[in-house]
């Protein structure tokens, strides 16, 4: 179902892709209103001499994903396309918070069979400190500078240690082309990221690299319970009752930083004497009159998306490590890796435009996966649901009315302060059939008196639990009916793991 509306007194349309009998939640829609009022700032700024380049600058189509709902200053599930400016806080502080997806050769009876084994290895290695990822200052500057292209050309820095004996160049070459922007954005600096880039030579460890992060981010291994779409499943290597592996990270705290940064330099240049925006919403204009403006813009956000894509590389090393130690030998493939918090740039009619995405994935089509290896089938989409729900791989159709783009989950129905105040019949019943391993383990008998932790622990739980989260079903509905995306595989999960 799409609903229209308005947000301006020109009688301006958003189109807003919802499951059937939905309407939009009244904070999400309050919280557009109050981002749309960017149109007011625009013409303010319209009268600025030489702040925008020509005259041109305009909100060209905002449209609204089937998982819409309030986030911080701007919705999730908001997709933008503007020429003339662009806007920092439409892809959110969480830059290039994104999915990457692995096939494998594993069976589901081996981990189930191991499941205890592998949870202690788990912990250890994503909670205990056991991640082991030594970098020398050398390949941090490169990561945050050339992203996957960068750590490519530095990786004998790391001598093969901890979790780089997993690095194979050329596999890492090769799946470059399988990861959007080829997972590296260049940046013409570092801006305030010298102190965690550390020594030139030596190698040293992190807290950040390979940390899954808080809230809906999750790791998932998966059984693939459906196939919809046989051709495509066969040519990406999906097979019924198959395991993979979907994982969801970000930036983490380089993408605060990243974000803040940006923040500043639009807030820096914002014209003297000016009423500032009400709704704090600020544009960078693409201009040649503010010196270094825009590179520094570009540059703070492709550090963060390159740390984002290193992080999930790591991330994806650390669950190989865990099943090789508790399961031997083992394959993974990267199928695909894509940002749903970022900024992309688009010819169209050969005028440049800018799609902003927060909490939405690309989903090009054919067409715009021209010259890859999904160039028959579409762009890979990677829908997951609610903690313990589904999750389904589709292929993306390149619908322009949906400006190339779709859902990046299920999308909040309650917040997270009513979700920990959820059914509790429901809760139980949820916990009984779910595998979820966090850092504490409730089972510990040291625990069983802890009461506090372990109400903090359950309420975290509780936060991320089915019922908090519309239906991944009639989300997937809704890309089928409006051509965004087509279902390729639907996956239910095996475990979870969660910080």
């Amino acid at each position: 179902m799409v609903h229209k509306i308005k947000y301006n007194n020109r009688n301006s349309v958003i189109d807003c892709y919802l499951p059937k009998d939905s309407v939009p939640d009244k904070n999400a829609v309050a919280e557009l209103y109050q981002m749309a009022a960017l149109e007011e700032t625009l013409e303010r700024l319209a009268d600025v001499p030489e702040f925008f380049r020509g005259n041109e600058q305009r909100i060209e189509k905002i449209i609204l994903t089937p998982d819409f709902h309030k986030g911080a200053g701007i919705p999730i599930g908001t997709v933008m396309m503007t020429k003339g400016f662009a806007v920092p806080q439409a892809m959110g502080n969480d830059i290039n918070c994104g999915m990457r997806f692995y096939t494998t050769d594993l069976s589901e009876d081996r981990i189930q069979e191991k499941l205890p084994e592998l949870a202690g290895k788990i912990r250890h290695t994503f909670f205990e400190g056991g991640r082991q990822i030594p970098m020398t200052g050398r390949q941090r500057q490169a990561m945050f500078r050339y992203g996957l292209e960068g750590l490519l050309e530095t990786n004998t820095d790391s001598k093969k240690r901890g979790l780089w004996r997993y690095y194979q160049p050329e596999i890492q070459e090769r799946w470059l082309s399988r990861t959007v922007f080829r997972g590296s954005l260049k940046a013409d600096d570092t801006e305030g990221l010298e102190d965690f880039i550390g020594s030139y030579d030596q190698l040293a460890y992190d807290d950040q690299i390979g940390t899954i992060g808080g809230g809906n981010h999750f790791l998932e291994v998966q059984r693939v319970a459906e196939i919809y779409d046989g051709q495509t499943a066969n040519a990406w290597n999906i097979k019924k009752g198959a395991v993979a592996v979907m994982l969801h990270a970000g930036s983490l705290t380089i993408g605060h930083h990243s974000g803040l940064l940006n923040r500043r330099i639009c807030q820096d240049i914002y014209p003297a004497g000016l009423a500032h925006p009400e709704n704090k919403i600020y544009p960078i204009p693409e201009t040649d009159a503010v010196p270094d403006v825009w590179n520094r813009f570009r540059s703070a956000s492709g550090n963060a998306a390159n740390f984002g894509f290193a992080n999930r590389l790591f991330l994806g090393f650390m669950i190989q490590d865990v099943f090789t130690d508790v399961l031997g030998e083992c394959e993974m493939n990267l199928l695909y890796d894509a940002p749903h918090n970022y900024i992309w740039k688009r010819q169209i009619g050969g005028e440049e435009y800018y799609i902003h995405r927060k909490g939405a994935c690309c989903a090009g089509g054919c067409e715009e996966m021209e010259d890859t290896e999904f160039a028959y089938y579409g762009e890979p989409v990677m829908i997951p649901g609610s903690m313990g729900s589904s999750s389904y791989l589709l292929r993306g159709l390149g619908n322009p009315d949906s400006l190339w783009s779709a859902s990046h989950g299920a999308g909040r129905k309650k917040s997270r302060g009513d979700a920990i105040r959820g059914n509790d019949e429901a809760f139980r019943q949820f916990m009984e059939k779910f595998h979820i391993i966090t850092p504490i383990d409730p089972a510990r008998s040291d625990l069983k008196g802890r009461t506090d932790i372990l109400k903090k622990w359950e309420e975290s739980i509780r936060a991320e639990a089915p019922y908090a989260y519309k239906d991944i079903d009639e989300v997937i509905a809704v890309h089928t009916a409006h051509d965004m995306a087509a279902p390729v595989a639907r996956l239910e999960p095996i475990f979870t793991v969660k910080s």
